[in-house]
């Protein structure tokens, strides 16, 4: 993004081929930007706003996500603002673009660089992608979620660099005297026929304009693509290994001292009384104690200051808003709220297969604690932090210090890891208010237990389904998903729709609408309805990574296995039969060939298959598990184990693919969530806190659950348009898993994850302090 540019563009018409005809299948309008060097940016225009057609299903009526889902209504919402998406060439032949959105690890600057050096002919080590910060003016085009990034900047991007392109090749034929179809471009290097040649670099500050043009502007035809669907490294891939990667608790603000906050011991207790407040600050680095919202802030020179601050203060704690809560009331609460299914029992004409599921709480912490840096004075604010919807964040610490807008500046840095997790700016408004508190600028670092115990979590959720049959068809297919509030504060991205998800009604509402614009299912199952309603909104719950799929699918997809046992159906030839969509079709196939479905295994081995489509892409799933005593009974130090996955083959389709090694990237990191999800992946609540307070107890996928055999099989395009990853392998991933289990284990899983009611596997962290004392045994716990 170029600063300045704060407003669409007020253009100048420049002569263009076929005014009267519009904009043509590749043609697009653009804009040359006033400005020393060259600026270009796309022009909102219906042929860049269109998707890919979805094939109606051959047996029923499309479902509303066939037609329009969320990722087509987050696409629809940038759309007016893509006039923001301003590529820059500079005099040293470099090529820079502010991303309007956060990467997070899942590769969004390298598929853009992509993007913008197959436009444009510029070697990918030339392209410079950084982070734009928050921009109010961008409203709805800020918002990293619903897999979306690549899918709304897809087009926008490509405009852009194919007009600065072109204005490049018409700056160097006058520069080189020669007609502009005459001339080659390789690698930012133009020639002429005469053997004349210009860099991009020498071009830049010739092609700038003077003032604001509009332009049209070919974009490539696929068949032509160079980098765009080729593997690619990332172009981040060296800082990262070589620790120069800047985080935000790796800023140098001049000042900004660590911070921590001793929290409550029950989910959102509040502070009562400080009995030790003196004492604390007088502790040896600490410069200052402070009460705040979420409970008492400690500052210090180094961390280790901080954690030692924290645990000495002696707090008294008010009631939080789970207080007593359990796992055992939550249920009873989800119980209670269930939609009743429409469509009674039917015992003569057909039968019914009938199951009810349960999820438990699923921390959203990412690998990266949740932290921000924060300057707050008087009449100004700066933070930084790792935030995917930073316009949200801006507004509401503005509105927390009682600031204009525009005396807050909020900066987008990298963040390590997700899922969800920073689509919140809880840290962020927090250091803002510490910083206030305390006067001083503060680098706010939450403890891993902290994410744990008042993070956010995938919320605890059931789902009922009936299904009927007859004939060796699925007649009927009800199912009513009950879940703990899911929280969309953060809205699309602005502060109307993220006020409006906090309205006593309108949260229901946003969810609803959610659900509806995400769930969609692969096969034909007669008369089909899903229906949510959500509970209880005293927990701190955020979409992870799917939001309601993983446990959406994964009921569908068990109740899918009985329905083919009770039809003496193979389940692989159930799914085959009830598929919709020929996408779907193939990689069920491709996974099935290439995972040997029904091939024989041990006893206590089996195999489970299922398929996921969501934002125009669709993944299938085979996973092979081992339930076998020898297996499940392993012992490894500080953990449950349990059952262990041994091989998965994943075949994808994202219509078109950026960077494919990226893709199968995603996949992984997908299917290891879901294995976590289904067998060891969950939080115990009780008395108003969870058990688990940190990743020695929480047991996300380890190495020893790990598949030794990954198999990712990326699909031949099918479509001119890429669709949504990012979120994609966790539903289909999850699922299989449990219907492998239950293959294995003869019994139709419906608790997750699995293990939850077995044995904790460790001895829970105490609740006062709120954190343990750093580890000294390190050498210790090594095996």
């Amino acid at each position: 993004m170029m600063d300045g540019h704060n407003r669409l563009p007020q253009e100048q018409d420049e002569a263009a081929p076929h005014p009267h005809a519009g904009v043509g299948r590749r043609r697009f309008l653009g804009y040359l930007l006033a400005a020393p060097t060259l600026a270009v940016a796309a022009q909102l225009g219906e042929a860049a706003a269109g998707t890919a057609p979805a094939h109606a299903a051959p047996a029923s009526l499309p479902e509303l996500t066939k037609l329009f889902d969320f990722n087509d209504m987050l696409t629809d919402a940038a759309l007016p603002t893509s006039g923001f998406i301003t590529i820059e060439v500079h005099a040293d032949g470099t090529a820079s673009f502010a991303l309007p959105r956060a990467e997070v690890g899942q590769g969004i600057t390298t598929s853009t660089a992509m993007l913008i050096a197959e436009e444009l002919d510029l070697p990918l080590e030339k392209i410079r992608v950084t982070l734009a910060d928050a921009r109010p003016e961008l409203l709805f085009n800020q918002l990293t979620g619903g897999s979306n990034a690549t899918i709304s900047t897809y087009t926008p991007v490509r405009v852009a660099a194919a007009i600065a392109r072109k204005r490049l090749l018409e700056t160097a034929a006058e520069v080189l005297d020669a007609e502009m179809s005459t001339l080659t471009v390789k690698a930012g290097v133009v020639t002429a026929p005469n053997g004349r040649s210009a860099t991009y670099g020498s071009l830049a500050e010739k092609a700038a304009a003077l003032k604001t043009v509009r332009v049209a502007a070919d974009l490539k035809p696929r068949s032509a693509f160079s980098v765009i669907g080729t593997p690619r490294n990332r172009i981040d891939a060296l800082a990262s290994v070589t620790g120069r990667k800047k985080f935000a608790m790796d800023l140098q603000v001049p000042g900004a001292f660590p911070a921590m906050v001793c929290r409550p011991p029950t989910v959102n207790g509040t502070v009562r009384s400080v009995q030790n407040l003196d004492a604390v600050r007088a502790m040896p680095g600490v410069t200052d104690v402070a009460v705040i919202s979420t409970g008492v802030a400690v500052r210090a020179r180094t961390f280790g200051q901080c954690i030692d601050a924290v645990r000495a203060l002696k707090v008294a704690w008010g009631p939080g808003t789970a207080e007593g809560e359990s796992d055992e009331t939550v249920l009873r609460e989800l119980k209670a709220a269930e939609v009743p299914l429409a469509v009674p029992p039917l015992h003569v004409l057909a039968k019914t297969v009938e199951a009810t599921f349960t999820f438990h709480f699923a921390s959203n912490s990412a690998l990266e604690p949740n932290c921000a840096v924060a300057d707050v004075r008087q009449d100004r604010a700066e933070i930084w932090a790792s935030l995917k919807s930073p316009i949200v964040a801006k507004e509401k610490i503005a509105a927390k210090l009682g600031l204009p807008p525009g005396a807050v500046t909020v900066h987008v840095t990298e963040g390590g890891g997700s899922f969800g997790r920073k689509l919140f700016f809880d840290a962020a408004l927090e250091a803002a208010e510490i910083s206030r508190a305390m006067g001083k600028p503060v680098k706010l670092m939450w403890h891993r237990t902290d994410e744990f115990r008042q993070g956010r979590t995938h919320p605890m959720a059931t789902s009922r389904i009936r299904a009927t049959h007859a004939l060796g068809k699925v007649l009927t297919y009800e199912q009513r998903h009950t879940s703990v509030s899911t929280d969309f504060g953060h809205g699309l991205g602005e502060i109307i729709t993220a006020s409006a998800a906090k309205l006593p009604v309108g949260d229901l509402a946003f969810s609803e609408t959610i659900f509806t614009l995400t769930q969609q299912t692969p096969y034909d199952l007669g008369l089909h309805t899903q229906f949510l309603n959500e509970v209880d909104k005293g927990f701190n719950t955020g979409s992870m990574r799917g939001i309601y799929s993983p446990n959406v699918r994964c009921a569908q997809e068990l109740v899918l296995d009985r329905l083919a046992d009770e039809m003496g159906k193979d389940r692989l030839g159930l799914r085959r039969q009830l598929i919709k969509d020929d996408r779907a079709r193939a990689v069920l196939d491709k996974v099935a060939e290439r995972g040997g479905w029904g091939r024989e295994l041990p006893s206590g081995m089996a195999q489970g298959i299922a398929v996921h489509p969501e934002y125009h892409g669709v993944v299938a799933v085979l996973a092979e598990i081992d339930c076998r005593p020898q297996t499940t009974g392993r012992h490894v130090p500080d953990a449950c184990t349990g059952p262990r996955v041994t091989r998965v083959v994943c075949a994808v389709d994202v219509g078109l693919a950026i960077n494919p090694k990226g893709l199968e990237a995603q996949m992984m990191g997908g299917i290891m969530d879901g294995i976590a999800l289904t067998l060891t992946s969950g939080l115990h609540l009780k008395d108003g806190a969870f058990l688990e307070g940190s990743w020695d107890n929480y047991f996300y996928t380890r190495q020893w659950n790990t598949p030794p055999e990954l198999d990712i099989v990326v699909m031949p395009p099918s479509s001119e348009k890429p669709g949504g990853a990012g979120e994609l392998a966790v539903g289909a991933a999850s699922a299989a898993v449990a219907c492998a289990y239950g293959a294995a284990t003869g019994t139709m899983p419906t608790t997750f994850p699995v293990n939850h009611s077995g044995p904790l596997g460790f001895e829970p962290l105490p609740t006062v302090p709120p954190i343990p004392q750093s580890p000294a045994d390190g050498l210790d716990r090594a095996y």
